[in-house]
């Protein structure tokens, strides 16, 4: 019954897009209708060039195995609640709306220079608070429609529609005042001040259809509570815009007939699998069913040591350079009955922790720890700060000073009222890593009078539970950048509304990443960060874990899989890898 359903598909793409292709061919006629006959280029002049942002999908493209076709299949460990963009809040459903939305810039991975995608040219002002960019031409959506300025400027004034649930996108870009189109290949944004990343985050901007999207200011909760309105113009296409549901159980995304761009996307189509258990994923790798599976750090020595699976597959094992860290967060919410509203305890917990013994029982090395948001390799981390050791004494002492103390001898602390010192930590119950991460905490704290209560959700669960601060402490993870802006989740403005849920407050801080945010120049904007990195080594907001190395295992069928400076090339867009025709499954 599979093999005819996947028949029955296929047949269904082939005709759809021979349909499409008719169309594009009446496109390229009306096009040519309306210019002058080509003459060819004149002698000693260069031919056109493919775009530097093209360049490296183009180099693959010229490889004497490359073949078009095939699809790549991922595997998600948690289910999606949403794909609509600025709604949805987590990476996997980022991840995948990167295929879709495109921005005006991307980062070169080797050299990390802005290079244009949808915009072929930039200026910016002398004073950085205008920054003016030139379109390419010939854009469009994967409906035909054309991209202009229009959109680009809609998309600002989207964002910042008060009625859209964009909040975390809204704090970023209160920064810009206002985005004008200009003409239909010419957009400019004015900042209202001076702001360091002005580049990236005009550059960054996902571009949305205003024929699409436009609707959805005379309705926007519509928007608000959609699942699947995910429209874009980049080189893969979501099929069920506006039918996807979470219960779905998996995400496709079909090639983009009508891709503007001069390179195509080698893979015909991108799938995630939602396989929430570890376990299930691994067997689901094993019988080929999924292409990428990446392992848990004590399996990965096993899993390379198997002959079989090793046949068909290529490892890696790397930290990456933008990867992000796990952590704690402690719930400080105005309202919230916890004992973490004083920096004495959440400093006591972070003592009582013994990461790097957590990181050699439960990850066996594969991690390091984190001191702070910014990564290690990084200017804004300031190498004098050590992470704190464990130190179960110090942490007594400041639970002390705190007024926790085992006052009836039964090993628990107590505050003066005779309260426990009991606590629930809500984590993602699929994970078998978190689970063990956890267990080992709880053992761990308990022999200090910690009383800690694992509390397994589920994502949805979990989302829900941050909006409502409905937790006393929560173990998460964050996604990093090259350089990352720490205002959404530690600026006291952002509580209750950008990602500072767990209501830290800390007035200096405040000062120092507004300053930071301010500076164009890098050596002092790196000293700023310093200091506020230092405001959070002492408050512990969180208890800031570990930073993981990523241990991938990938079918071998793939090619041009590279290391780069932003990591592995896996989700490169433009589309990197590609399969030998001979080497083609599906």
């Amino acid at each position: 019954m599979f093999q005819v359903d996947r028949q029955w598909r296929e047949l269904a793409e082939i005709r759809e897009a021979v349909e499409e292709q008719r169309d594009r061919i009446g496109d390229l006629r009306r096009e040519l209708a309306r210019r002058p006959a080509a003459t060819g280029a004149a002698e000693g002049q260069e031919r056109p060039t493919v775009p530097p942002a093209f360049q490296r999908a183009h180099e693959a493209s010229q490889e004497p195995d490359f073949a078009p076709g095939d699809w790549r299949v991922h595997a998600l460990g948690q289910g999606l609640d949403t794909l609509t963009p600025l709604v949805s809040t987590d990476a996997y459903a980022s991840e995948i709306q990167n295929y879709v939305l495109e921005s005006l810039l991307v980062r070169h991975p080797e050299t990390l220079e802005w290079q244009g995608l949808l915009a072929r040219d930039w200026e910016v002002a002398e004073d950085g608070l205008t920054i003016t960019f030139e379109l390419r031409r010939g854009l469009r959506f994967s409906d035909g429609e054309p991209l202009t300025a229009e959109d680009v400027a809609f998309s600002y004034d989207f964002i910042m529609d008060e009625d859209i649930a964009a909040p975390r996108q809204r704090a970023y870009y209160r920064r810009v005042q206002e985005v004008e189109a200009v003409d239909e290949h010419t957009v400019v944004f004015r900042f209202a001040e001076p702001y360091f990343k002005a580049l990236s985050l005009a550059g960054g901007l996902p571009v949305l259809a205003e024929h699409y999207y436009g609707r959805f200011r005379e309705d926007p909760e519509a928007f608000n509570n959609s699942r699947s309105r995910l429209f874009g113009s980049g080189p893969y296409r979501f099929p069920a815009a506006g039918e996807w549901t979470p219960d779905s159980g998996r995400v496709e995304l079909e090639r983009n007939p009508r891709y503007w761009g001069p390179v195509e996307p080698s893979f015909r189509r991108l799938v995630w699998e939602v396989i929430e258990n570890d376990s299930a994923r691994l067997t689901t790798y094993r019988n080929g069913d999924i292409d990428l599976y990446q392992a848990r750090p004590r399996e990965f020595e096993d899993l390379l040591e198997d002959p079989a699976l090793m046949e068909r597959s290529e490892s890696r094992a790397y930290m990456s350079p933008t990867g992000g860290y796990s952590y704690i967060a402690w719930n400080q919410r105005e309202g919230a009955e916890t004992p973490f509203h004083d920096p004495r305890v959440r400093r006591a917990m972070t003592f009582l922790t013994d990461r790097e013994a957590l990181i050699q029982e439960v990850l066996a090395g594969h991690a390091e720890v984190a001191v702070s948001p910014f990564n290690p390799r990084s200017p804004q981390h300031d190498d004098g700060i050590e992470p704190r050791g464990h130190d179960p004494e110090r942490a007594r002492a400041l639970l002390a000073e705190a007024g926790w103390e085992d006052r009836n001898g039964d090993g628990v602390l107590e505050d003066e009222a005779g309260n426990d010192f009991s606590f629930e930590l809500t984590y993602v119950q699929a994970s078998t890593d978190t689970q063990r991460v956890v267990e080992y905490l709880r053992d761990a704290w308990a022999r200090a009078g910690v009383e800690m209560v694992p509390r397994p959700t589920e994502w949805s669960v979990m989302l829900e539970a941050i909006d409502q601060g409905d937790y006393d402490a929560i173990t998460l993870g964050w996604t990093s950048d090259i350089e990352i802006d720490i205002y959404q989740m530690f600026h006291s403005s952002q509580i209750g509304e950008g990602d500072n849920y767990v209501g830290y407050s800390n007035p200096e801080l405040d000062a120092v990443i507004e300053q930071a945010r301010a500076t164009v120049e890098e050596g002092s904007r790196m000293a700023l960060w310093h200091r506020a990195e230092r405001h959070l080594f002492e408050d512990q907001p969180y208890t800031f874990l570990f930073r993981r190395e990523t241990l991938l295992l990938m079918d071998d069928r793939f090619r041009n899989v590279q290391q780069t400076r932003l990591g592995l090339n896996a989700d490169a867009v433009p589309v990197e890898w590609y399969v030998p025709a001979a080497a083609q499954r599906y």
